[in-house]
C-alpha cells in the first residue's frame, strides 16, 4: 500500500538487497548439496560461502553454524533436556525450555547467578534494553542484537547462541544456531546426516544464501556506524512524542538500549488499539514481540520490570531502522499525539 511507514523492524526487518539478489542467483543453481556431482558441489559451495558469512559476522567458526528453519527451532534445539535457568523476559521460543526463576530488576537487568546453566537474551525485542552478559553463558539469544548494536560469539564466551536472518534484512524461515568449538547438541530432526549430523533436512540453500548476504551487509552497516544515526531518529521520535505527552514513558530510556527501539506506554489507552488506530493512519507499529500478537494478555515482559497490568497493555513498539527518515517518525509522532488529544479532551 502506498504512501504507509514501516516501523516494525524488531518484527521483521526489510529484505537487503544483497539478500534478494543472492537469493535470486541461489534458484538458478540446480542440484542438492548433499550430491558429489558437479551440480551438487555448486550447491554445496553457495551454502558453505554463505555459512562463513554468517561466522564472520557473528563471530563463531564456519563449522560451528547449523543452519534451521529460524530462531524457535535453533532454540528448541540448543535448550530442550538441558535444565536451564533464565528470566520471564526472555522471548517465547526460549522461555518454553527455561525455568524462569532469575530476577530482574527495574532497569531490566537479569541477576545471572550460574552462568554455565543460564539461558539470557543480548537485547529485548519490546523494549531494547541491552544486558551486560557475564562470561561463559550456556545460552546467549543474540536475534535482536546480531545487525544493530557490535556483538561476537566468541567473545560472549557462551557454549550456544541464536541469530534470525529477517531480524537483520534475509529471508523468513531460516535462522542458525551457534556453537563453541567442542561443544554439540543432540538432533532433534533426524534423518540424513546433513548440518554434521545435528539437523536432518535437505538445506534451504535459497533461505541460506539470503541469510549469508543480509548478515555480511548488516554488520558492514554496524562497523560504519549506521546505526548511530539511527538512534538519533529514534530520540528525535521520543522528544516529539513526550513533548505533548508527558505522561507518557519510554521503557529503558535510561539504560543500555538497541539504536532503534522505543517502547511506549500510555496507560490506559489499550496497545492494541493504538496499533488499529495507527494501521489506519498508514503506520504499522506493534504492541510487543510479532510471536505474542493476537494474544489476549499483557507483556509479561513489561510486568517483570514492575509496570502493572494496566500500564502493560497500553504499551506500543515502534521499532525502526537505517532507511526509516526523520520524516517518518515525525508524520508518526504528529499522527499519535492527534490520537492522543482526542482521548484526552474527552476525558476532561
Amino acid at each position: 500500500m502506498s504512501g504507509r511507514v514501516y516501523l516494525d523492524w524488531n518484527a521483521s526487518a526489510p529484505l537487503r538487497p544483497e539478500a534478494r539478489d543472492a537469493m535470486i542467483r541461489a534458484m538458478d543453481a540446480v542440484g542438492n548439496a548433499s550430491s558429489v556431482h558437479g551440480e551438487g558441489r555448486k550447491v554445496k559451495a553457495i551454502m558453505e560461502h554463505a555459512r562463513t558469512q554468517v561466522a564472520e559476522a557473528t563471530g563463531a567458526l564456519a563449522g560451528d553454524v547449523v543452519f534451521t528453519s529460524g530462531a524457535t527451532e535453533g532454540a528448541a534445539l540448543a535448550l530442550a533436556d538441558q535444565g536451564y535457568v533464565g528470566a520471564t523476559i526472555e522471548h517465547d521460543c526460549v522461555a518454553a525450555w527455561i525455568d524462569p526463576k532469575l530476577a530482574v530488576d527495574t532497569y531490566g537487568q537479569v541477576t545471572v547467578e550460574e552462568p554455565e546453566g543460564t539461558a539470557l537474551q543480548a537485547a529485548n525485542s519490546e523494549t531494547g534494553i541491552i544486558q551486560t552478559l557475564p562470561e561463559g553463558l550456556g545460552f546467549v539469544d543474540a536475534v535482536q542484537a546480531v545487525g544493530k548494536v557490535p556483538f561476537a560469539f566468541d567473545w560472549s564466551q557462551a557454549e550456544r547462541g541464536l541469530v534470525s536472518a529477517h531480524k537483520l534484512g534475509g529471508p523468513k524461515g531460516i535462522g542458525a544456531l551457534l556453537l563453541k568449538s567442542g561443544v554439540d547438541v543432540c538432533a532433534r530432526i533426524r534423518g540424513g546426516g546433513q548440518e554434521s549430523g545435528r539437523r536432518a533436512g535437505t538445506e534451504n540453500i535459497i533461505g541460506i544464501a539470503g541469510f549469508g548476504a543480509a548478515c555480511e551487509a548488516a554488520i558492514r552497516d554496524v562497523n560504519d556506524g549506521v546505526w548511530e544515526a539511527v538512534a538519533e531518529i529514534r530520540d528525535l521520535f521520543e522528544d516529539a512524542v513526550t513533548s505533548v505527552a508527558d505522561d507518557a514513558v519510554i521503557v529503558g530510556r535510561e539504560g543500555p538500549r538497541l539504536p532503534n527501539t522505543s517502547c511506549v506506554i500510555m496507560s490506559g489507552w489499550k496497545g492494541e488499539t493504538q496499533v488499529m488506530q495507527m494501521d489506519l493512519a498508514g503506520f504499522a507499529v506493534s504492541a510487543g514481540s510479532a510471536c505474542s500478537s493476537g494474544k489476549v494478555r499483557t507483556s509479561r515482559v513489561l510486568e517483570t520490570l514492575g509496570y502493572s497490568a494496566t500500564e502493560a497493555s497500553s504499551a506500543i513498539r515502534v521499532s525502526i531502522g537505517p532507511d526509516t527518515s526523520r520524516e517518518d517518525v515525525l508524520k508518526f509522532s504528529d499522527a499519535w499525539t492527534r490520537h492522543y488529544l482526542r482521548r484526552r479532551q474527552r476525558a476532561a
